[in-house]
């Protein structure tokens, strides 16, 4: 399917509502279940993410999906003030408390927010976004324009955006149940898997500076890490 063809009738809408706040609810119990479920340790593109955005000298981060925080916490330890969002109020509980622990509260704030809505701040009021697999959520095509379009309008001119996805060659890819739109249901986890067009489209009036494939997890998992820029 092309993203071209991914546009969602309208009638098909309170069908993808249905699997979003199924999706949101997963989330939870699954957080609440598994408290730190991905470990203290940064992910490695939050590393990369990183270099970037210091090299681009970045000062506040935005992650959108941050889940209980292991990379919003490695920002903050870098010395970045951050913004994190996440959709589950779990995994940002869990995301505040490290916080504590870590002595980082000071340059974390966390805000309950879905990205299907707009972002909640204001235009050109972030230097740097980062999102580790939220873009590849279950989340419709058109969704995942709207957001990139909220994203462009936060950053601030020559602000950098990093974020992953798990592309059409990834194992699961035609895996488990359908549900439209490059969407597959496997384990309880729905997935919007990206073809090559998409990223690039969605870089349409950035500067597309890095797409990068690389595993992660013990499928493996197969993913891109996309770096753009927003022009000056």
């Amino acid at each position: 399917m092309s993203d071209d063809d991914a546009e969602a009738p309208a009638e098909a809408r309170p069908a993808e509502a249905q699997l979003a706040e199924a999706q949101r609810q997963h989330w939870q119990s699954t957080y609440a279940a598994h408290p730190g479920m991905y470990g203290q340790e940064p992910s490695a593109p939050a590393v990369h993410a990183a270099r970037v955005f210091r090299a681009a000298g970045a000062e506040e981060v935005l992650e959108l999906g941050a889940g209980h925080g292991r990379d919003s916490l490695y920002f903050a330890r870098e010395g970045f003030t951050v913004r994190a969002t996440d959709f589950s109020p779990v995994g940002l509980e869990q995301l505040r408390e490290a916080a504590r622990v870590q002595d980082v509260a000071a340059r974390v704030t966390t805000e309950v927010h879905d990205v299907r809505d707009p972002l909640p701040l204001p235009d050109a009021s972030v230097d740097a976004v980062f999102a580790h697999m939220l873009m590849c959520m279950a989340l419709s095509t058109e969704e995942i324009r709207a957001l990139v379009g909220e994203v462009r309008r936060v950053l601030r001119p020559g602000g950098t955006f990093v974020y992953t996805v798990r592309h059409t060659g990834d194992a699961h890819y035609g895996a488990g149940t359908a549900r439209g739109d490059d969407i597959y249901e496997h384990g309880g986890f729905a997935v919007h898997f990206f073809p090559r067009q998409l990223v690039d489209s969605l870089a349409d009036g950035w500067t597309l500076d890095e797409v990068h494939a690389f595993e992660e997890g013990d499928l493996p998992r197969r993913l891109w890490r996309v770096t753009q820029t927003l022009p000056r």
